[in-house]
């Protein structure tokens, strides 16, 4: 599971992330939505422990990033919103890579490369260089080895960034397959993704949580005016409010 109490984040004077909390646990997709720069991808990289927090506590399957930060790596899959490969190798190798980086050893890599290939749909370019491969398949291979360890926590940081509607719509399905027993959280800023996937929403601005809320009881709340339009209001409402003298 995901546990993150009290979490703040300072870049100098700038307060990036302001004292957020929140419990994600296994089997639970939680949407974390939020415009451009209100400090989700910040949280994400410090779930991942690229980042150390400035205050509070996260912990990751039981292990505190800060101080267990191996052990943190170990339970997670990250795809974050820029993916990085190495252009210049093919995708088998790549995988190989990631496996062996990972420490897998023979008969765990090869059992875990033919799922994700056959879970992510990489066989049409399973021996291209990955710098000849679309944007959309070049986002199927970052997820193919985040998941190649099969890793109890998932982070997925705008992960149908480049994809087609039809991309969009098997990925979604497919993220919907992973949550059996694994916690995710799956950050965007395309509402209408995160609510057709997800059990919980997060919507964070300015670096505040300002909700934390099943989707079901967030949809009766909207009324007519739709979750879109609600959480829209929620956003609006708490821009007003840092903006009032």
């Amino acid at each position: 599971m995901i546990e993150v109490e009290h979490v703040s984040k300072r870049y100098g004077a700038t307060l990036a992330v302001d004292d957020v909390s929140f419990v994600i646990r296994p089997g639970e997709i939680t949407g974390f939505l939020g415009p451009n720069g209100a400090g989700k991808s910040t949280l994400l990289k410090m779930m991942s422990t690229w980042l150390p927090p400035t205050a509070g506590t996260i912990r990751i399957a039981g292990f505190d990033v800060t101080r267990e930060p191996l052990a943190v790596r170990r339970s997670l899959g990250y795809l974050p919103e820029h993916n990085a490969l190495y252009e210049t190798m093919r995708v088998d190798r790549f995988l190989r890579f990631a496996g062996r980086a990972r420490g897998l050893d023979d008969e765990r890599l090869a059992g875990r490369t033919a799922w994700v290939v056959k879970a992510c749909g990489l066989t049409e370019v399973w021996s291209k260089r990955i710098q000849q491969c679309s944007k959309g398949y070049r986002q199927r291979i970052g997820v193919a080895a985040a998941l190649l360890h099969d890793p109890p926590v998932i982070l997925l940081d705008e992960p149908t960034h480049g994809l087609d509607p039809l991309q969009v719509a098997a990925f979604l399905d497919f993220v919907r397959e992973l949550a059996e027993g694994r916690t995710i959280l799956f950050s965007s800023h395309v509402l209408s993704e995160v609510v057709s996937v997800s059990h919980r929403m997060l919507v964070i601005h300015h670096g505040r949580l300002l909700v934390d809320e099943p989707v079901g009881p967030l949809r009766e709340r909207a009324g007519a005016r739709g979750l879109e339009g609600h959480l829209l209001d929620v956003v609006r409402g708490a821009a007003r409010a840092e903006a009032a003298p």
